[in-house]
């Protein structure tokens, strides 16, 4: 069953509790989605370490109940 944003979003934030996030259906079905995601936490690490923590977030959810997941990540201005 794929994740909906709501989800994807909740996720997130319950594993960077500071994170802003923005969610995008890119396809409308529910399975194709494109994440911003904004956090003080990011600070000091690099692009790969920033994507690593989101996957982290997402409990292995990544590949299995999420088909596709555009990630852009970075700390705030």
């Amino acid at each position: 069953m794929p994740l909906d944003a709501g989800t994807i979003e909740r996720l997130i934030r319950e594993g960077i509790p500071d994170a802003r996030v923005t969610i995008e259906d890119l396809r409308g079905d529910g399975d194709h989605y494109a994440a911003h995601v904004v956090s003080a936490a990011f600070k000091g690490k690099t692009r790969v370490q920033q994507h690593q923590m989101v996957y982290n977030a997402l409990q292995g959810k990544m590949g299995n109940e999420l088909h596709a997941l555009a990630l852009q990540t970075s700390p705030p201005d």
